[in-house]
């Protein structure tokens, strides 16, 4: 779209009611990767003409974000925006409405927020929440709703991962200073999304993607688990959005006031002194945020009348050793999140068949539901396989997957597409959701399914 018609069209928006998305009866999405936390194994020619390198590990060179910016400071933010301005477009917008999909996951940094970033010592390029508002209202012209998922946390939640935007061993993000970062970015995502009108695409904010999986890796995760609902609830009552057992109708005009005067209630016991200090920060985020030209917006709103957003987090199955279970943080809507991948390993042998045995019979909903974690939608799975699978392998492989996946809240594939490049090889075959469809192994109608009986001859093998 023209920016002088996008820029037409959010006026237009801005005048109206802004009104939330709502979650739909069974999602079919797609994951926005390598828009504004940039994975550079996808787009690997890309990354070079952009001026990054590849190496194995990934924290050896300039391979992620923190690292390009670090390297380039002078001419990171102009390189990014040419990415983010290319990499998602709004002719895949249509795409994917074209091919039925009615929801996305956007992985976010939270350096989109950039209050948030100590310049001193961390390193991201500026410019991403300009770029997030332009996908949003895109995506709501198109009738698609969003989740905002936190893929890349303060101090590094996973060690040596390009989605966390550094790759580095030292990770920090399970520390107070960092969860306390974390909070205010979900204060933030949580008002922007009752009361700036591009966000009415959004349902759900995500806490955290993918934490190391040994819970005692991860100390006071289940804390901060609680922490999250409680800011995101607390900023909803303080716009004026219905909250049970938080009843504080928005009594200003002004959002941040209204956030800030919540944040001093001296009568409020469910909030604790992180609550209190990420609603300040909040508070105070959000007047910068609405007065900078690029991202502006009118503070004077609420959101009386308006629906809850939908909290998202892993489900308590992703990590072992004891791990906190996020449903005991639940206040209001919640729903969790789960990822399979089989080509890393470890969920079944290296062979077409054993592959089939193993999603046929996959019992993750039920398992889930029996420990409160229901709704349970699968936030990230593809095609790639451990072997050399054929084109009709490929297709019930497809089937199956969303076969097992819909029998919980629905499935977002990873990703909406991959670079093609000679670089790139065949990646885009197994991870690109619009060339598998291209491909002929996804249905263009997402609901449906090639062989509705494709698990027929595995259910109940070993």
């Amino acid at each position: 779209m023209h920016l002088a018609l996008l820029y037409l069209s959010w006026s237009l928006l801005a005048n109206a009611a802004v009104k939330a998305a709502s979650m739909p009866n069974k999602i079919y999405g797609v994951n926005l990767g390598s828009w504004l936390v940039l994975e550079s194994w996808m787009l690997p020619q890309e990354w070079l003409n952009m001026g990054g390198q590849s190496c194995s590990p990934c924290s050896a060179c300039i391979a992620d974000e923190f690292s390009f910016a670090k390297a380039f400071p002078n001419t990171v933010d102009g390189i990014f925006k040419n990415h983010w301005e290319t990499w998602f477009t709004e002719s895949d917008v249509d795409t994917l409405k074209g091919y039925g999909i009615n929801t996305v996951r956007i992985p976010l940094g939270y350096w989109i927020i950039e209050q948030l970033v100590d310049r001193q010592i961390e390193f991201y390029p500026r410019g991403g929440l300009e770029q997030l508002i332009r996908g949003l209202q895109q995506l709501q012209a198109a009738g698609i709703v969003a989740i905002l998922d936190h893929h890349a946390l303060p101090g590094v939640q996973t060690p040596n991962q390009m989605f966390t935007g550094h790759c580095t061993t030292d990770v920090e993000f399970y520390t107070e200073p960092n969860y306390l970062r974390a909070l205010t970015w979900a204060g933030v995502m949580t008002a922007l999304s009752h009361i700036h009108p591009a966000f009415t695409s959004v349902f759900a904010i995500e806490a955290v993607n993918e934490p190391i999986m040994d819970a005692a890796g991860t100390p006071g995760y289940g804390t901060y688990q609680k922490n999250f609902v409680t800011v995101v609830r607390a900023v909803e009552a303080a716009l004026g959005v219905k909250v049970q057992g938080l009843d504080n109708p928005q009594a200003t005009a002004n959002a941040s006031q209204a956030i800030l005067n919540l944040s001093s209630s001296q009568n409020n016991t469910r909030f604790n002194n992180d609550v209190t200090a990420a609603l300040r920060n909040t508070a105070s985020t959000l007047v910068q945020i609405a007065s900078q030209d690029s991202t502006q917006f009118d503070l004077e709103r609420s959101g009386r009348g308006q629906a809850p957003l939908v909290t998202n987090f892993m489900d308590v199955n992703w990590q072992n050793d004891n791990p906190p279970n996020p449903s005991a943080a639940a206040w209001g809507p919640q729903a969790y999140d789960n990822h399979l991948y089989y080509v890393f390993g470890g969920v079944a042998a290296a062979d077409p068949n054993d592959y089939m045995i193993s999603i046929c019979n996959l019992n993750r909903v039920q398992a889930d539901a029996a420990l409160g974690d229901s709704p349970l939608w699968f936030g990230e799975w593809g095609l790639p396989t451990q072997f050399d699978a054929t084109d009709a392998f490929l297709q019930q492989w497809a089937d199956a997957q969303k076969l097992a996946y819909s029998k919980g809240a629905g499935w977002i594939f990873w990703n909406f597409k991959v670079e093609h490049s000679t670089l790139a090889g065949n990646l885009s075959r197994e991870w690109s959701y619009i060339d598998g469809v291209k491909l002929g192994y996804l249905t263009e109608d997402p609901s449906t399914v090639h062989n509705a009986s494709v698990c027929a001859p595995f259910v109940n093998e070993n």
